[in-house]
């Protein structure tokens, strides 16, 4: 992909703060094009494509195409991930992707620099005020242009071992402070059992917590991007878990591995700070344990605050090179917004609704939890304060030193704030290299 501009963005074009990196071609390029919302949209029989990995999403768009019959939408479904990301950028440079996209988060200012997707800003301000600023800046990138409709989200909360602190004789930590304590006191009592793990596999995990402490590693400044992965809530973040690690009163296996399973099920492990979404793993991997966990607001930095970060979640958005932007714009916010299609996400795509009506639709729990019958009322609580963050177009290199500079770093028990500064300096070398304009 070749780099060829930012010193040509336009105050008329709000979207070209962010599209700073790559395009499909030499010369200059103009910034995706936007999709207002239209009477006319419908005007004549369109046909759309939507790439995604909602189950079971072709039951939620059958009852979109029963009523819009001018406007069709195929769901086709995609890997996920990794995989996805990079399937739909190769078509967009192909010059044939999909209408509509489900893209995560941490992918979506990749899409943006490389153009494939377009400002659909007039369409989305109708809907605006159905999310949260937190999850609302996930999809803007810190601009007034906006890149996809929120459709689910990864808000995180703190999960326990009801039964194992109460043998325990702890408290549910509301601090950060509290939470160490509590590792102490644990492992003093049995050396074989941790309160928590740092995974060093785990990078999304790690940018949520750092949201949480107020974290802002990328954000737009003028035409040009500031990194500051190594910013001091981050900081604070490493040394803190570094500092666990190298007393040895948490453990440091990764998440998502046999000895992980292993942990969870038999009790060695008594706490899980992960996303909304965690009762599905937990259901897969800690089978033993259903109806023994329990669910609190993470520990905060400072008594008395009420703040969360994100960590997974996904937006809609709609390709840069759709001849019926106008219709997929309308798709894409009725999905995400439209009582009978978040009512139909929950029931069969087991979606947790980014839109902030959407936790109205969850009323019985888990069956994992189904210990706590208010669990979704908690969450939503315990969620409510998540703040909000910037990914940048090279999430995918940052993400990658984080793993390499951190499985170091907990192997030889050195610095996590000197592993923080490789994945900064790998981050900053990296948007360098690709042409990216940087604030000093």
């Amino acid at each position: 992909m070749h780099v060829n501009r930012l010193a040509a963005i336009a105050a008329a074009t709000l979207a070209a703060a962010v599209v700073a990196g790559c395009s499909g071609g030499a010369g200059q390029s103009a910034a995706p094009s936007s999709a207002a919302p239209s009477s006319s949209a419908a005007a004549q029989k369109v046909s759309l494509t939507y790439w995604n990995w909602v189950p079971n999403m072709d039951k939620v768009v059958a009852a979109w195409n029963k009523s819009h019959p001018n406007i069709q939408v195929t769901s086709s479904t995609q890997a996920g991930g990794d995989d996805a990301a990079t399937k739909f950028l190769t078509a967009a440079k192909a010059g044939n992707p999909p209408d509509l996209m489900q893209a995560e988060y941490q992918a979506l200012p990749s899409f943006v620099a490389a153009e494939a997707v377009a400002d659909i800003k007039p369409a989305a301000d109708a809907v605006k005020p159905e999310f949260g600023e937190g999850i609302w800046g996930l999809v803007t990138l810190g601009t007034d242009a906006v890149y996809g409709i929120p459709q689910d989200s990864g808000p995180m909360m703190l999960y326990y071992r009801e039964d194992l602190f109460k043998k325990y004789g702890i408290a549910v930590p509301t601090t950060w402070d509290e939470y160490a304590e509590a590792a102490r006191t644990v492992h003093r009592k049995e050396p074989k059992v941790f309160l928590g793990t740092f995974s060093s596999k785990d990078p999304g995990s790690f940018a949520g917590l750092a949201q949480q402490a107020g974290g802002q590693w990328w954000s737009i400044n003028g035409e040009s991007w500031k990194v500051a992965v190594d910013d001091e809530p981050t900081r604070k973040l490493a040394d803190y878990w570094g500092g666990l690690v190298k007393e040895g009163v948490i453990d440091d296996m990764p998440y998502f591995t046999p000895q992980w399973n292993k942990a969870l099920n038999d009790g060695t492990l008594l706490t899980w700070p992960s996303a909304i979404w965690a009762p599905g793993p937990l259901t897969s991997n800690a089978p033993k344990a259903k109806g023994k966990w329990a669910i609190a607001q993470l520990p905060q930095w400072n008594a008395g605050e009420n703040h969360s970060g994100f960590w997974g979640g996904s937006a809609v958005a709609v390709a840069a090179a759709s001849k019926h932007k106008e219709a997929a714009a309308e798709f894409a916010t009725w999905l995400n917004t439209d009582p009978e299609a978040l009512g139909l996400l929950v029931k069969h795509g087991q979606v947790y609704p980014a839109a902030t009506k959407g936790a109205a639709l969850l009323t019985e729990p888990p069956a994992y939890f189904s210990n706590v019958p208010g669990f979704w009322r908690q969450a939503a609580t315990f969620t409510a304060g998540a703040r909000g963050f910037t990914f940048g177009p090279n999430v995918n290199v940052a993400y990658n030193a984080f793993r390499d500079a951190f499985d170091k770093a907990v192997l030889s028990k050195t610095s996590f704030s000197d592993a923080l500064r490789t994945v900064q300096d790998a981050t900053v070398a990296d948007m360098t290299k690709a042409g990216f304009r940087l604030a000093q």
